[in-house]
């Protein structure tokens, strides 16, 4: 694990962006409890409450979902938390920024049931993406390829006939 050194928008609101300095890593976002409670613009004992209901109700497992890591200014290392956690906690908390996650993060899943993917547009934009861009590539050749050998199967097996 590295120190935390990338700015991201974790959603727009109608203010403007919410940046955090996230930690990237083992492709997940990983949070502090204290960058959660400037997220949700909450008391950090809320997000701490939440926290231990999230692995006490077993939503989530505790070992699998936090790392510790050790920061600028801090003698011991910290507790960060992955995406599923931030995730939970922004569908518990109440507050006008948590209620703008839920919707952010809803419009990014009906984007993604209905279309059957959800792109950020801004990162692709910004320059910084080509791993990104290459991997959506990558990704659509295959499964232009796929098609290709899905239609060769079924036309070599005859269930495809032609009207006269």
């Amino acid at each position: 694990m590295r120190e935390p050194s990338n700015e991201i928008v974790i959603y727009q609101n109608s203010e403007g962006n919410i940046k955090l300095d996230v930690l990237l890593n083992e492709e997940t976002v990983w949070l502090t409890q204290e960058q959660m409670s400037e997220l949700f613009q909450r008391d950090r004992t809320v997000i701490t409450k939440h926290i231990a209901n999230i692995f006490e109700e077993g939503e989530l497992v505790e070992e699998s979902n936090v790392h510790f890591l050790h920061i600028a200014n801090s003698d011991k290392p910290v507790k960060h938390y992955n995406l599923d956690v931030i995730i939970s906690v922004g569908y518990r908390v109440k507050s006008v920024q948590g209620t703008q996650f839920r919707i952010w993060a809803t419009q990014r899943l009906k984007e993604y049931i209905v279309k059957g993917f959800a792109l950020n547009d801004d990162r692709f934009k910004s320059g910084n993406s080509m791993n990104y861009f290459n991997e959506l590539q990558e990704r659509i050749r295959e499964i232009r390829i796929s098609e290709r050998f899905f239609y060769q199967k079924i036309k070599d097996q005859g269930y495809l006939y032609h009207e006269h």
